[in-house]
């Protein structure tokens, strides 16, 4: 817990820099566009098909097909269920974004302040970062997919979604993080050995995601986040390891 305030504090200072605050909400902006546009045009089809994918259910069909009441209430809830869907939709189509575009440039200006005696060792890549959280997302929408059914039960689907939303951050912005100053075998274990102050991290982002205003912030606001706990780690272990740290020459302002 002490990391992740501590990150999220650091994070927190960092809007100070030119041109972080544009890169937290520009991804976040696009994303809802992209989403709401898709609903708008696409709702009523959406939600038909899954009534009728849930009357087909054995039993559980013919339950709600022989009462008004239950088929009002099912309709209801497919409907609630749909919209809290869109959020993690929203979510990972602006983690995309922030991966791809905006955490790089997040982490240039970051790392070129606060960071400076850390060696870059480059055991990343922008490719790799693109791949690790492309990957990461279609297991995200594979994941929310499969527990459909779940969202059915009153606060089961909002479990679900910080969960795997945890899951997705802990996997997307801790490769990103560490691509610059890390080596190849620094890059795959020091996400390996923090997984769990990770995905703390990740789970407190998530759970950004639900709140108004705050939520247009979220996506890259995790990323910045993990770039401060990830390179305060990568500090930390080359320093138990006896590895020089560079002198680092005075900040720019």
């Amino acid at each position: 817990m002490k990391e992740t305030l501590i990150a999220f504090g650091r994070a927190l200072r960092s809007l100070r820099e030119p041109g972080i605050v544009w890169h937290l909400l520009w991804p976040s902006l696009v994303s809802m566009v992209l989403w709401i546009t898709a609903a708008i045009y696409s709702w009523s089809a959406m939600i038909a098909a899954i009534m009728e994918w849930i009357v087909e259910w054995p039993l559980v069909g013919g339950w709600i097909s022989g009462s008004a009441w239950v088929s009002a209430t099912v309709l209801v809830l497919v409907k609630l269920m749909v919209a809290l869907t869109l959020l993690p939709l929203m979510y990972v189509t602006a983690a995309l974004l922030v991966s791809a575009i905006a955490l790089p440039m997040m982490l240039e200006r970051v790392a070129q302040r606060d960071y400076r005696d850390l060696e870059l060792r480059r055991g990343g890549s922008n490719l790799g970062s693109v791949i690790n959280t492309v990957v990461a997302g279609f297991l995200f929408v594979v994941g929310l997919i499969v527990s459909l059914p779940l969202w059915l039960l009153p606060g089961a689907g909002l479990v679900v979604s910080v969960v795997l939303t945890a899951w997705l951050n802990q996997r997307a912005f801790g490769y990103d993080a560490l691509m610059v100053h890390a080596d190849r075998d620094e890059l795959r274990r020091l996400p390996l050995t923090y997984r769990k102050p990770m995905f703390m991290l990740g789970g407190g982002c998530a759970l950004m995601a639900y709140v108004p205003v705050l939520n247009l912030l979220a996506p890259a606001y995790c990323g910045l986040a993990f770039v401060h706990m990830m390179l305060e780690y990568l500090r930390q272990e080359r320093e138990r390891r006896g590895v020089t740290i560079l002198d680092p020459l005075p900040a720019q302002h």
